[in-house]
C-alpha cells in the first residue's frame, strides 16, 4: 500500500499554492508511510537453512549510506523504526558502537507496544562490545523466547554470562534448544556444542569449516575466535577472529553480512588491525 500513500503525496505536491491544510495532511500521509509495523527480525545467518528474514529488511544486505537518509519535512527528521535500525547496523559497521546503540534504543522507544524490542539482536550485539554484558544477556534471552531455536542467540547469551564470570563455564544457567530440537548445519552444531560444553572441541570446530564452502569457514573461525576470548585466550582469539575478518567470505559474497562487519569490527576494537 506504500505506493498509493507516496502517490497521494506527490498530488498534493503537484497542487499549487501548498495551503496549511495541505501540509498537515502530506505530513499524515508521510506519517502513515513511515511507521508502518515491523516485521520479526531473526538473527543473521548466511547459512542455508536460517535464512528468515523479512525482505523488507535483508540481513546481508550492505546498506549505503544514501540508503540510510531519512525523510526530513520543516526541518524536523520523521525515521521508521525500520530506518533507526538500519542506521544502527551502518553506525556498528563504521566502528561506532556507542552511536549504534543510539539508534537501535530509539528504534526500540519508537515501536510504544515494545513489539519490537524481542529482535533487537543487534543491540545485543552493541552491548557485548560495549561490555555491558548483563544487557546483553537480557537481549539475547527476551530474542530466544520468541525464536527458540535460534542458535546463535543462545551462543552469544553465553558469551555475556562467560564475560560476567569468567570462572563459571559453562554457564550454569545457559539457555538450551528445545527438548528434541537439533540445528542440522555442522558447522552450527558444532558452536553450539563449544560454547554449552557439550563435547565439541575446537578442532571440530575448525575442521567443520575447514572441509566447507567459504561461509563454513567463516563463521567457524569467527565462533572459534568469539570462544577463545571469552575463554580469555587472546593469542588464540586474535588469530583466529583476524583469519574470519580476512576471509574470502568476509571480503567476497558475504562482504555485505552482518557478523562479517562483526568480526572486522571485533578486531579494530581488539587492536588487531
Amino acid at each position: 500500500e506504500n505506493h498509493k500513500i507516496y502517490f497521494g503525496a506527490c498530488k498534493l505536491l503537484l497542487n499549487k499554492p501548498p495551503t496549511i491544510m495541505k501540509l498537515q495532511r502530506l505530513l499524515i500521509i508521510f506519517l502513515q508511510a513511515s511507521f508502518t509495523p515491523i516485521q520479526a527480525f531473526t538473527f543473521h545467518t548466511k547459512l542455508p537453512q536460517t535464512q528468515k528474514y523479512p525482505p523488507s529488511l535483508p540481513r546481508c544486505q550492505s546498506q549505503s549510506p544514501s540508503s540510510l537518509k531519512s525523510t526530513p519535512l520543516n526541518n524536523v527528521e520523521f525515521d521508521s523504526p525500520r530506518t533507526l535500525v538500519r542506521k544502527g547496523m551502518q553506525s556498528f559497521r563504521e566502528n561506532d558502537v556507542s552511536g549504534s546503540l543510539e539508534y537501535f534504543d530509539r528504534a526500540d522507544k519508537a515501536v510504544t507496544d515494545g513489539s519490537l524490542k524481542p529482535y533487537l539482536w543487534q543491540r545485543g550485539i552493541t552491548y557485548y562490545y560495549l561490555n555491558s554484558f548483563r544487557d546483553g544477556s537480557d537481549q539475547f534471552r527476551l530474542d530466544v523466547s520468541v525464536n527458540p531455536l535460534d542458535v546463535e542467540e543462545i551462543v552469544w547469551d553465553i558469551a555475556c554470562l562467560a564475560r560476567i564470570d569468567p570462572e563459571s563455564f559453562p554457564p550454569p544457567n545457559k539457555m538450551a534448544l528445545p527438548r528434541g530440537k537439533t540445528d542440522r548445519r555442522r558447522i552450527m552444531s558444532n558452536v553450539y556444542s563449544l560454547f554449552r560444553g557439550d563435547g565439541a572441541t575446537e578442532y571440530d570446530l575448525f575442521e567443520a569449516g575447514h572441509n566447507g564452502n567459504i561461509s563454513d569457514e567463516f563463521y567457524s573461525l569467527f565462533y572459534l575466535g568469539l570462544y577463545c576470548e571469552i575463554r580469555n585466550e587472546a593469542d588464540k582469539a586474535e588469530k583466529y577472529m583476524k583469519a574470519a575478518a580476512s576471509s574470502a567470505y568476509a571480503n567476497g559474497p558475504g562482504a555485505g553480512d552482518y557478523m562479517a562487519s562483526c568480526a572486522k569490527v571485533h578486531c579494530k576494537l581488539r587492536g588487531w588491525v
